[in-house]
């Protein structure tokens, strides 16, 4: 594996989230999603994101 690989894996597991959090594929899928989502954006954020974003609702 690459060192960019590498590099998003020790993001994803710092700070004592080496193994899942909960038991079910479901909850645990949902929770890796939802990390990886807030590491992207606290880097974008670092990177110098200014843009004021909202959230859409959710359709059905």
């Amino acid at each position: 594996m690459g060192a960019a690989v590498w590099a998003a894996m020790a993001w994803l597991v710092a700070g004592g989230n080496r193994r899942a959090p909960y038991r079910g594929v479901l909850k645990n899928n949902t929770w890796l999603h939802n990390r990886a989502a807030t590491l992207n954006l606290r880097r974008l954020i670092n990177l110098g994101l200014t843009h004021t974003w909202t959230l859409a609702p959710a359709t059905t």
